[in-house]
């Protein structure tokens, strides 16, 4: 059984170009403002509507183990970078939640 390869860029740019009637390179233009666009906000937390929104998010402190030594070490509290999907991308991906 194989798996399916995810589009590449310049697959995405010719479905978005052809769906929307402009140039690859418009096409691309958009998608590069677009992300740039979310890189700046994203701080602030960027939500793409039906697919889910662009948070940063902070960790705490936390003790954890070296895997090649076993010693306990102490790991930073630090932000992170989180994605959350959207209810109504979940259901068209995978179908409605079962109760």
């Amino acid at each position: 059984m194989a798996v399916a390869k995810p589009l590449t860029k310049a697959q995405i740019l010719d479905h978005l170009s052809k769906k929307t009637g402009t140039t690859k390179k418009l096409a691309g233009q958009f998608m590069e403002e677009f992300i740039t666009l979310a890189y700046k906000e994203a701080k602030k937390s960027f939500v793409i509507p039906g697919l889910g929104k662009l948070v940063v998010s902070s960790r705490k402190k936390r003790k954890g183990r070296n895997p090649q030594t076993g010693a306990e070490i102490v790991i930073p509290a630090r932000k992170v970078l989180k994605f959350r999907i959207a209810k109504q991308a979940k259901d068209t991906v995978l179908g409605p939640a079962k109760k």
